[in-house]
C-alpha cells in the first residue's frame, strides 16, 4: 500500500513502518509526489487535508507527526467500534491511527511533567491508558486489526499477512537462593530476623538446607526446566549481578561459584540477559561492568536486558543501554500494576523523542508479572491465574507476543508463595496446546 503525505517526517516514517510490518509484513510505501501516488493502481491512502481521488482511503492527519518537539497534547478519548480512541480528525476513518499509535508507543506522556512513584518511576496512574480504562488491552493492536477491516472493505484484493501469536515466558533471577551461598554476616542477620518474626521454624529449615538435607526454597530451576521441556516452550532469563549487595540488590555476588555455575548452566540452554541492578541506575558506569561480568562467565555476547524493579526513565535509561551494546530490552511494562504500558503486545523499536529519531533498541513489552499480582494488587494465586489468563487471551486475540515475568522465588517451596507454583503449572498445562 502506498501512502501520500505532503510532508514525510521521521515520526511518520517510523509509525507507518511499524504498522505496515504488523499488517503486511513490511513498511508501507510513503510518497510526497502526487503524480506518483495517483498513478498507483493498488491500495492507496491519502494522509493529507485534501481529497485526491475516489479510489483512496482518506485520513485527515493530526499535527503530532509533523512536529519535532514535545509538548502537551489534547488527548480526549471517545468510543469507536467499542474501543477507546483519541486524536479525532476526519475523512474515511474516525481518528488518526498513526498519530495516536505513535503517542502511545513512543511513551510521549512520559516525557511530559509527571508524578513519580515510591521508587522514582513513572507512576502508572499518570497514564492515558489507566485514566481511560484501556490499560488491560493492547489497544494499538486492536486498532490495527480494525484498520485492516477498513482496508479490506475499501480494497478487497489487498493482501494481509497476519503475525503469529507467540508465548514467551521470562524470568528474573533477583535472589538465586534463599539460604545457600550467603556470607556469614547475611546468614547471621537472617537468623536473628527469623527468631524475631517466625520463631524456630525457618531456623530449622535453614539448618536442613545448609546441611543439604533438603532443597533451598528458591531453587526451582530444575522444576522450571521440566515445565518448559514438557510444553516445548523456550524461555528467557535475566540475571542480577551487582558488584556488591544493597537494599534492592539482594542476590549473591557473581564472584560466588554457585551463581557463576547457575548462569552458565542457563546460558548453555537458553538466551539470557543482564538484569541491571538498582545501583546501576544511580551509577551508570556499573551497567557495562555487569554486562561484562555475565559475558566473562558465559563466554557469550550479552545483548538483552530488563531493568531491576522495572526502574527506568526516558530517554536516559534506554540511551545508556544502547551505548552499552544492548540490542533488546524487556522492561516495557509497569512494576506497579499489570497491563500494557505502551498499549501494544508486539515488539517494536524505541523512538527517542528528544532526538526525534528511531533507534536500534528493540523493545519487548510484557503485560503480566506475578510480583505485581502478589505485592501490589494483593491477589491470591487463583485470582492471579484469572488475571494472567485474561492477558493471555487478549494477546492471543490480536496475534501478539504474550510476555510474562516470573521469579524463581515464587516457583520454589517457600511457604510465603504457597500455591503459586501450582497455579503456574496449571496455566502451562492449559495453554500448551493453544500456542
Amino acid at each position: 500500500m502506498i501512502i501520500y503525505s505532503k510532508t514525510i517526517t521521521p515520526r511518520l516514517r517510523y509509525i507507518t513502518g511499524l504498522i505496515g510490518k504488523e499488517i503486511i509484513g513490511r513498511p508501507f510505501e510513503l510518497t510526497d509526489a502526487i503524480d506518483k501516488y495517483k498513478q498507483e493502481g493498488g491500495a492507496k491512502m491519502n494522509y493529507s487535508d485534501r481529497v485526491l481521488g475516489d479510489d483512496e482511503l482518506h485520513l485527515f492527519p493530526h499535527s503530532l507527526l509533523f512536529e519535532d518537539d514535545v509538548k502537551e497534547q489534547e488527548t480526549a478519548c471517545f468510543e469507536t467500534n467499542g474501543y477507546k480512541a483519541f486524536f479525532k480528525t476526519g475523512g474515511d476513518y474516525p481518528f488518526d491511527i498513526f498519530a495516536a499509535s505513535f503517542y502511545l508507543l513512543s511513551r510521549y506522556e512520559e516525557y511530559l511533567p509527571h508524578t513519580k512513584d515510591l521508587y522514582g518511576r513513572y507512576a502508572h496512574e499518570n497514564s492515558l491508558a489507566f485514566k481511560n480504562d484501556f490499560l488491560n488491552i493492547p489497544l494499538v493492536n486492536v486498532w490495527i486489526n480494525e484498520f485492516v477491516q477498513k482496508l479490506k472493505q475499501k480494497f478487497p484484493a489487498f493482501s494481509i499477512q497476519h503475525p503469529a501469536f507467540c508465548f514467551l515466558p521470562t524470568y528474573d533471577i533477583d535472589e538465586a537462593y534463599s539460604y545457600k551461598h550467603k556470607s556469614w554476616w547475611r546468614r547471621t542477620g537472617a537468623v536473628i530476623k527469623d527468631l524475631l518474626t517466625t520463631g524456630m521454624e525457618r531456623v530449622r529449615l535453614r539448618k536442613k538446607v545448609l546441611k543439604n538435607e533438603t532443597d533451598d526454597p528458591f531453587d526451582s530451576y530444575d522444576w522450571i526446566d521440566v515445565l518448559h521441556q514438557a510444553n516445548k516452550i523456550t524461555p528467557r532469563y535475566f540475571f542480577l549481578v551487582p558488584g556488591k549487595t544493597g537494599k534492592y540488590d539482594r542476590n549473591i555476588l557473581p564472584t560466588e561459584p554457585a551463581l557463576q555455575s547457575l548462569i552458565k548452566r542457563h546460558a548453555d540452554k537458553y538466551d539470557i540477559g543482564v538484569h541491571p541492578s538498582w545501583q546501576s541506575g544511580d551509577e551508570p558506569s556499573l551497567l557495562k561492568t555487569e554486562i561484562e561480568t555475565i559475558e566473562n562467565i558465559t563466554k557469550k555476547k550479552i545483548v538483552s536486558s530488563r531493568q531491576h524493579f522495572i526502574r527506568f526513565n526516558l530517554p536516559e535509561t534506554f540511551r545508556r543501554l544502547i551505548d552499552a551494546g544492548i540490542k533488546e530490552d524487556f522492561s516495557m511494562g509497569y512494576g506497579s500494576v499489570n497491563g500494557f504500558r505502551a498499549s501494544v503486545a508486539s515488539p517494536f523499536y524505541w523512538y527517542d523523542l528528544e532526538k526525534d529519531e528511531p533507534t536500534s533498541l528493540l523493545l519487548y513489552p510484557f503485560c503480566y508479572m506475578e510480583a505485581n499480582s502478589f505485592y501490589e494488587q494483593n491477589l491470591t494465586p487463583w485470582q492471579a491465574l484469572h488475571e494472567m489468563t485474561h492477558y493471555y487471551n487478549e494477546v492471543k486475540k490480536v496475534n501478539g507476543t504474550f510476555i510474562t515475568i516470573w521469579h524463581n522465588t515464587f516457583l520454589g517451596t517457600d511457604s510465603t508463595f504457597k500455591g503459586w507454583r501450582e497455579v503456574y503449572a496449571g496455566f502451562f498445562k492449559e495453554v500448551a496446546g493453544k500456542t
